[in-house]
């Protein structure tokens, strides 16, 4: 019983954000519940373990991100420093039409996803271990992207330098933020325009069957990332463009 009331709660709460789910789509994000929460007993994935909290922070969260409107079909989307595969996996399941990138440092969490990836028979998924440094100067990954996601905890200007690298000129960093992130987007302007972007949209959510309100930072790339940046691993955390 308690199962079917999450169910109901997990498509009642996208319906409420504008996002139909079919049969197939439920059933592959329930099988990626299953999946994050046996693999969270053997490694530090989430501690968010509750079935109903899990549809809300993490399935539903992720799916604000298809709100904003600027993923399109066809697109090519890389989530950095992905984790348990958030907003990547969700966004893949309900918006199919895209190729999605992967990107952690752990591989511990890459051998996670590829059984996610697996057992969900998601196709058009890369994976990719690697830091966000490094991979955002190799010209396998550098400005290849339309989109790039994020729901990392870092500071705005440390999360722009990770991420700006990806983005195509013409494309977006679409950033997940708590409720308020006006602090951090000041002290994060001169690395988006050093970084090539500028901010283009900011979006505020209320989860459904909730009080947390998140915001989406949508940063648009409007010329190609100085060659200098990303900087060498850690260096951006430990000294932010100021």
């Amino acid at each position: 019983m308690i199962l079917l009331e999450n169910i109901k709660l997990l498509t009642d709460g996208l319906r409420e954000i504008g996002i139909e789910t079919g049969e197939e789509q439920i059933h592959k994000l329930t099988a990626f519940k299953d999946v994050l929460l046996d693999w969270n007993e053997r490694i530090n994935l989430t501690t968010i373990t509750e079935e109903k909290d899990v549809y809300i922070k993490h399935f539903i969260d992720s799916a604000t991100c298809l709100k904003t409107g600027y993923i399109k079909a066809g697109m090519r989307l890389i989530d950095v420093g992905t984790g348990a595969g958030f907003p990547g996996i969700p966004l893949k399941i309900l918006f199919q039409d895209t190729h999605m990138t992967l990107l952690d440092s752990l591989n511990k969490r890459i051998t996670y996803l590829h059984e996610v990836v697996e057992r969900l028979n998601l196709i058009d998924v890369t994976l990719v271990h690697g830091r966000a440094e490094e991979a955002g100067s190799d010209t396998r990954y550098r400005e290849a992207y339309d989109i790039a996601l994020s729901r990392a905890v870092a500071a705005m200007n440390v999360l722009c330098e990770y991420c700006l690298p990806f983005v195509k000129p013409g494309g977006y960093f679409i950033c997940q933020k708590g409720p308020d992130c006006t602090q951090e987007l000041s002290e994060a302007k001169n690395a988006i325009r050093l970084l090539g972007g500028e901010i283009a949209e900011i979006c505020t959510f209320t989860l459904p069957f909730s009080d947390i309100t998140h915001q989406i930072i949508v940063i648009k790339k409007i010329a190609e990332t100085p060659t200098k940046y990303p900087r060498k691993p850690g260096k951006p955390a430990a000294s932010p463009i100021v």
